[in-house]
């Protein structure tokens, strides 16, 4: 068990939501997906996440449905389990232990109480070799069940699921590995093999990559690296087997799937287009274009009302069926690389980086979910390979996000390199940012580091770049030079050098006074309003790779790192080396709201943490390989309410949180205990309608309507008073509260149900006799009262001679009786 207040390491976002192919619901109402290590539950109509179903502890590499319970739904992982969930209330339901890596998974309605899994013929997770089986789930009341019963029935299959389909009511399964087809049929216990040569007449390759089965008809719809899509029929029998073929795609077919009533058969691959081909017309084809990126996955609901796309660039489309885009949920999207550094909008205090080709996206961390991207190059993207075209390289921002720097390239094989500067300005009005000003060729070489001075209370902006040409450049915000210009632009104020070296990285002071530049081995401080050499920094052997200015308290110190793997500080003051140690740095940055500084250091293949502040080499904090690889981007996101932490190792996330991208592009940040104890807390509080997305909107009416609920409480309590609910009524609560499909039937609910309504009858009895005698006996009291207060004895009514008590008080009962409706019957 975890203290609380010690600090762990969690995922945070980020992850791949096109890793899998998503899933819809039988009503078109939810999506699910896997995402990392769970499973993410959307809206179709309003995109937004309503459920992480979390759990597994490995990469989740298949969702699918129950086919008994189309309310339930499957996940499997390499952690070798396969959970099932409740997806509409987000609660785990039953866990299956089966032992081995799983890469896949599939159900049909024709094996009950059957799976089929893609697992590694051999025990390692990394073979390469892999067989598709059966497990047979045991029925049992536990949660955590053995499953270890499995029936291989292929062997050397592909462990990409697209390539594995179940054919007309599961009577055969076909799998698609290389250049060969195999169709395993479950009644014959057997399989045909069919093969292609490798390569057609035009030396393309005819390698499969996906397989799907027409629902209704002995069909196998196959696509292949060349771009064709084959239609193979007639395979019962091996050697009478034929194939027609299909042919639009230019390139690799990466995905295909049927409508459920086999009508029609969607395609999609690397020219992001999705194409729906007429089954019994091949020649007629719907087509739509643009979809922004590279399709890699194609699912259609159950009713066939909604088709949905993956896309390469971490993005789910979703697609009515009358070939019209509904909804768009957008992830991080994530390349091979993160080129610019990671940064913070100080307006939106969202996470922005490189996202896909020529943007920059700007990535909510509170909400996993992509807000906007800014088009940088302005220029139509080329899907081809080989082609070099505009990348975003380096983006800066200002201290108030007014102002955003940008810098995109573009290296020809035969022609020198190409090199924008782009300032764009904040747009109130539209609330995003335009462009300001574009400097073509700012540097004559690559751009190796730019930043603006950060100090709040500067009177001009001023942003600095370096580049290998040799050369500093200060660019600087200016007014117009005629009344006629638009407004202010940016130009070159101060062109710096240094004994003909190349700098390497640059930094502003806190409060922008001090400017420095290291250029190899060398450490200048210049002074930005004179642009004046104020003095140099020397070091032990080896060119200086990051610097960084103390804060707060530690403002008098300058922190940098070296290629001879020595971390140093300097006193600003005494312009002497303060300190230094032996450590292979692979990042160093700065929190922008404490004097606390994070190296990240290399050693063994993994990467370490330390966190310290440049008065004192001790480290405050200490974490060792908390990823595999090297870490060569991160950032200090600034919170928006302190945190109160008493532990001493975990007070330097009170102000800030450290985010980080792995060697994996996986988003990785620091949380201690108590802190997600109170995320968990007030996600348990927002009561929402399973069928209602959980929007802001959504839930601003909710508090509404629930702060309109308890002033109205309030009222009724003090004008009435309520009586009390039956006795029944925590039946009552737990019958409405627990989800239907998993209460017991109807026929045995109904008789506890009428029974929790219904009073004693004993009890009753009781209440009225005693009401009765109470009634009687102040009747009696009364008339005791009145006898003697008479004047005139002629007007009292004498009490009938020889009745008992019983019958005299029958009555009076009698006599009290209101027969006034009688009269008015008579009258008409």
């Amino acid at each position: 068990m975890v203290d609380d207040g010690v600090v762990r390491v969690v995922h945070r976002g980020g992850s791949r939501i096109n890793f899998r192919e998503p899933v819809i619901s039988r009503d078109s109402k939810f999506l699910l997906c896997a995402s990392g290590e769970c499973v993410k539950v959307f809206s179709t109509s309003t995109e937004e996440c309503i459920h992480n179903l979390r759990g597994h502890t490995d990469l989740v590499t298949g969702v699918l449905f129950r086919p008994s319970n189309h309310l339930q739904a499957y996940s499997c992982s390499l952690d070798g389990t396969i959970r099932l969930w409740d997806f509409t209330d987000g609660i785990l339901i039953k866990t299956y232990v089966i032992g081995h890596s799983i890469y896949s998974i599939y159900a049909s309605a024709h094996h009950e109480g059957v799976l089929f899994i893609v697992i590694p013929l051999q025990s390692e997770k990394s073979s390469e070799l892999f067989q598709l089986v059966a497990v047979h789930l045991p029925q049992s009341g536990d949660q955590l069940v053995e499953a270890r019963e499995l029936s291989a029935l292929l062997s050397y299959v592909s462990s990409n699921p697209a390539a594995i389909a179940f054919g007309r009511e599961g009577q055969y399964v076909a799998s698609a590995n290389g250049s060969q087809l195999d169709v395993w049929f479950f009644k014959r216990q057997k399989s045909y093999k069919f093969s292609l040569k490798e390569e057609n007449k035009q030396g393309k390759k005819n390698t499969f990559t996906c397989v799907s089965c027409h629902p209704k008809e002995d069909c196998i719809a196959t696509g292949h690296k060349d771009g064709k899509i084959r239609l193979w029929r007639n395979f019962i029998h091996k050697k009478e087997y034929t194939y027609s073929t299909l042919h639009w795609h230019h390139s690799t077919v990466s995905s295909l799937c049927f409508t459920p009533e086999g009508t029609n058969l969607l395609s999609g691959g690397i020219e992001s287009v999705l194409v729906q081909w007429r089954y019994n017309q091949p020649s007629e084809r719907d087509f739509l274009p643009r979809l922004g990126a590279a399709i890699t996955h194609i699912a259609v609901s159950a009713d066939g009302s909604l088709f949905c796309t993956s896309h390469s660039d971490n993005k789910i489309t979703i697609i009515h069926s009358h070939v019209k885009v509904s909804a768009i949920i957008q992830g991080l999207v994530k390349g091979d690389t993160v080129s610019t550094d990671l940064m913070v909008d100080p307006r939106s205090k969202a996470l922005v980086l490189n996202g896909k080709p020529g943007h920059l996206q700007f990535y909510s961390l509170q909400r996993d979910k992509l807000l906007y991207n800014l088009d940088i190059v302005q220029q139509e993207y080329i899907h081809e390979w080989g082609l070099q075209q505009f990348e975003v390289v380096s983006a800066a921002f200002d201290a108030s996000g007014s102002w955003l720097a940008t810098i995109e390239e573009r290296k020809q094989k035969a022609a020198e390199l190409e090199i924008n500067l782009k300032f764009w300005a904040f747009d109130e009005q539209t609330q995003s940012f335009v462009l300001n000003t574009t400097i073509s060729a700012p540097h004559e070489a690559q751009i190796t580091a730019m930043c603006f001075n950060q100090a709040p209370d500067t009177q001009t902006t001023v942003l600095v770049s370096t580049s290998k040409d040799g050369h500093f450049k200060a660019w600087q915000l200016t007014a117009p030079a005629h009344t006629d210009d638009e407004g202010p632009s940016w130009s070159c104020d101060f062109v710096g050098a240094y004994h003909s070296l190349a700098p390497e990285c640059c930094c502003f002071s806190v409060d922008g006074s001090l400017l420095a530049v290291s250029f190899q081995e060398v450490v200048t401080v210049w002074s930005p309003i004179s642009w004046e050499l104020l003095t140099t920094l020397s070091q032990p052997p080896g060119a200086v790779r990051h610097l960084c200015f103390g804060r707060l308290s530690c403002s008098k110190y300058l922190m940098g790192t070296t290629t001879g793997n020595l971390l140093c500080c300097w006193n600003l003051l005494t312009c002497s080396l303060e300190w230094s140690t032996s450590m292979d740095i692979s990042l160093l940055l700065g929190d922008p709201v404490s004097e606390n500084m994070a190296a990240f250091c290399s050693q063994s293949g993994s990467t370490d943490l330390f966190v310290f502040k440049p008065s004192e080499p001790r480290p405050l904090f200490s974490h060792k390989a908390v990823c595999s690889g090297k870490v060569s981007r991160a950032v200090f996101a600034p919170r928006e309410e302190m945190l109160e932490s008493c532990e001493e190792s975990s007070q330097w996330l009170n102000r800030s949180q450290l985010y980080f991208f792995t060697q994996n592009m996986d988003l990785i940040t620091f949380t201690t205990k108590s802190e997600e104890e109170k995320l968990i807390a007030s996600s348990k509080k927002l009561v929402i309608d399973n069928s209602v997305a959980m929007t802001p909107f959504s839930l601003l009416l909710g508090k509404q309507q629930q702060q309109q609920d308890e002033q109205g409480m309030d009222s009724s309590l003090s004008a009435i008073r309520r009586t009390p609910l039956p006795q029944g009524s925590v039946t009552i609560r737990e019958l409405l509260q627990t989800p239907a499909h998993v209460l017991p039937s109807t026929s045995y609910l109904c008789s506890m149900f009428v029974q929790s309504l219904l009073i004693s009858v004993t009890d009753t009895r009781e209440d009225n006799a005693h009401a009765e005698e109470e009634m009687e006996s102040e009747e009696e009291t009364s008339e005791e009262e009145m006898e003697p207060s008479t004047s005139k004895p002629e007007q009292s009514v004498p009490e009938p001679v020889g009745l008992t008590k019983a019958e005299a008080r029958q009555l009076r009962k009698v006599k009290k009786l209101d027969h006034s409706w009688m009269a008015g019957l008579l009258d008409s």
